[in-house]
């Protein structure tokens, strides 16, 4: 996949929303987005964007690679006494760049001090304008994330058959990095979630030794040629309490809510507050401690959220993790979640694992 074109069409602020000054050139140095741009992952390297030539710089252990897979762009390698400022800056001379833009997401503070000492050109932070072209997925990058979640799906499915009161968290952890990679993943998306009993309230709780009992969170993904899935399943190991099962029902409903209203263009925390108020209604209100749900890609939390504090509109094509949770600290927690394509008219649940609490005793 390719993006360096529609990288360019940014260059101009008239095409940003909002708009925004006009840039000479953007230059990607983290791996992330270059990888975006190009098709192509390095650890190390830059990528120059300008009006009038791109130019992917790295080194000799991806060189070849690079020249192989790069389209649209100069490859360069860089000398083992030249720095990747000086280069850039070389680009930026020939190219009469003044004005740069730079992922100050990702550039750190000593970084980009060495490349105001050493380019000429004025840096200006130019994350904001990736982020939509980011969250909005190529017909290409959408089936890849259907397939991750459809590994993810079969690993649920495959894993249902392992739990017992007699597995740790730890144990089935692992089980899980095993049958997603059995499954053809590339590897997880994340090291998995497992939680269980009094655990379970806490949401991003790290496996433990501990054997499973009450509700079991179980959070996890795939990831295929880069792109992240995520999910997430709550089961119960023994005995289901009135309130366990009001719990489940609650977050089941308030995740069933907000699927329903989810569309490419409403506002993060409109659809936060769908859910929300779903949870606050069953007297919960003040257990439900994140947000509803993230955009995801080549990251597992990409730039766009489900939350109170999101006041952008959600982008057609954007995929989005549907995921309300309630943790009752030293009882228990429930956390159901789900990945939605966006469109106009709604949105595609990618996630087909089922959502009925399943009892296992």
């Amino acid at each position: 996949m390719n993006r360096i074109a529609e990288i360019r069409d940014i260059l101009t602020g008239a095409n940003c929303n909002p708009p925004a000054e006009d840039l000479d050139a953007i230059l990607l140095t983290g791996p992330i987005n270059r990888r975006w741009a190009t098709g192509y992952h390095t650890s190390d390297g830059a990528l120059v964007i300008t009006k009038g030539e791109s130019v992917f710089i790295t080194d000799s252990r991806y060189i070849e690679g690079a020249r192989a897979r790069v389209q649209d762009a100069e490859v360069v390698q860089i000398g083992t006494r030249q720095t990747y400022p000086e280069l850039v800056g070389q680009i930026l001379t020939r190219n009469k760049v003044r004005r740069l833009g730079f992922e100050e997401r990702v550039m750190t503070q000593g970084v980009y001090q060495t490349y105001q000492e050493k380019v000429s050109a004025e840096l200006y932070p130019a994350s904001t304008r990736l982020d939509v072209l980011r969250a909005s997925k190529t017909a290409a990058e959408y089936a890849i994330m259907r397939r991750a979640q459809e590994i993810t799906d079969q690993t649920f499915t495959q894993i249902l058959e392992l739990i017992t009161p007699e597995i740790t968290e730890r144990a089935l952890a692992a089980e899980i990095v095993y049958h997603l990679m059995k499954n053809g993943a590339q590897r997880p998306s994340f090291d998995p979630i497992v939680v269980s009993g009094e655990r379970s309230s806490m949401p991003h709780g790290v496996p433990g030794d501990h054997k499973l009992q009450g509700f079991v969170t179980m959070d996890f993904g795939a990831v295929v040629d880069g792109y992240c899935a995520d999910m997430t399943r709550t089961v119960a190991v023994g005995p289901v309490t009135d309130e366990m099962q009001k719990v489940y029902d609650t977050v089941l409903q308030a995740q069933e809510t907000a699927i329903a209203a989810a569309r490419a263009g409403i506002i993060g925390k409109d659809l936060d507050r769908i859910a929300r108020d779903v949870i606050t209604a069953a007297g919960y209100g003040d257990y439900f401690g994140h947000g509803l749900g993230h955009t995801i890609g080549l990251e597992v939390h990409e730039s766009y959220r489900a939350a109170p504090i999101e006041e952008r509109p959600l982008p057609v094509g954007a995929i989005v993790t549907i995921e309300p949770g309630i943790y009752l600290p030293g009882e228990f927690g429930v956390r159901i979640e789900d990945m939605l394509y966006l469109t106009e008219a709604g949105s595609e649940n990618l996630t087909k694992s089922r959502k009925d609490l399943i009892r296992i005793s």
